[in-house]
């Protein structure tokens, strides 16, 4: 991938992020719980495949997008601990919620 498809998927990503937490206050607000921690995930997870792909980390999956997160950014320091445990706690609401259905 070039510099500038890799920066391009990495502002889509972004994009997609912000877009996402906006439709997160639009549920919040009517009071969907479920609909907004789904798409609370969804834009965490749009950050976190965005800087993922910035650094040049590849994941498939994911799971495989938390664990890469953890292992360069949170266990490295570059970001505090309080923000992996609360994207692993919204990754594990999303899964049981998943797992419902």
């Amino acid at each position: 991938m070039s510099p500038e498809e890799r920066n391009e998927i990495v502002k889509y990503r972004i994009e997609r992020a912000k877009e996402t937490f906006n439709e997160v206050q639009l549920l919040i607000k009517n009071e969907f719980w479920n609909g907004a921690v789904n798409r609370l995930y969804y834009a965490c997870f749009y950050a976190v495949t965005a800087l993922l792909t910035q650094n040049k980390i590849d994941s498939e999956t994911h799971a495989g997008a938390r664990q890469m997160f953890g292992l360069h950014f949170i266990k490295s320091g570059i970001i505090e601990p309080e923000i992996g445990k609360f994207y692993s706690s919204i990754f594990n609401s999303r899964q049981a919620e998943i797992m419902m259905i």
